[in-house]
């Protein structure tokens, strides 16, 4: 049974490990990003695939620093009807390195069909330690928590960005994404993919680019 790997095992390390998320344009929900690590290394890239019709954009490719496809993240759309109501649920898969005909995904997403409930359900499949993880909180508030679904162990979380020379939060365009020790790296990044293309920046408060953070931010 294999424990925190999902995509590759570059990317999990012993210790926490902080990343910087950077969406490289501002004009569209989806566009591009740029991960970088505590020494400002580049860790991975995803390519603008924005643009005024990304809502209709398929895929998103996740690659390393060096170009190298880790991950396809894929749209699924299902029509359901909730007490003879149409409503849609958007779901998302992954598929390893680049997705190929025929290829079966390694994990799905889940937004809630539930009126009020701000939760996604993340379901990995084959033969993992953990085939269940949720993410709550709000993305678009960039403060959300990836947990083991049976434990509530912590894998993941998404915070807003303190500049530690100003004391001043930054705009959500950059973010943070703190990775738990033994968890997927490129894993938790592909889910972050998935969360801007289900949420985008539609929760997003205009005039909010900066402002000072309480002390819990510390």
């Amino acid at each position: 049974m294999k424990g925190g790997l999902l995509v590759d095992d570059e990317f999990i390390h012993g210790e926490e490990r902080s990343l910087t998320v950077r969406k490289t344009s501002l004009f569209f929900t989806g566009d591009g990003f740029t991960v970088y690590d505590c020494k400002g290394s580049l860790v991975f890239r995803v390519d603008s695939y924005g643009g005024p019709n990304t809502r209709d954009t398929d895929e998103v490719v996740l690659m390393d620093a060096h170009g190298r496809c880790l991950l396809t993240l894929r749209r699924k759309k299902n029509i359901e009807t909730v007490k003879q109501r149409p409503s849609l649920r958007r779901r998302w898969e992954g598929y390893l390195g680049e997705r190929s005909d025929g290829q079966k995904p390694i994990f799905g997403v889940r937004r809630s069909s539930i009126i009020g409930r701000n939760s996604v359900t993340v379901e990995v499949y084959g033969d993992y330690m953990c085939g269940e993880y949720l993410i709550e909180g709000s993305f678009g508030q960039r403060s959300c928590t990836v947990v083991e679904a049976e434990t509530r162990r912590k894998v993941a979380e998404i915070r807003r960005k303190v500049d530690a020379s100003t004391n001043v939060m930054l705009g959500k365009d950059v973010f943070s994404l703190n990775v738990k020790p033994g968890f997927d790296g490129a894993f938790a990044m592909g889910l972050v993919l998935v969360l801007d293309q289900i949420y985008g920046d539609d929760l997003l408060e205009l005039g909010e680019e900066q402002v000072h953070p309480s002390a819990e931010d510390h």
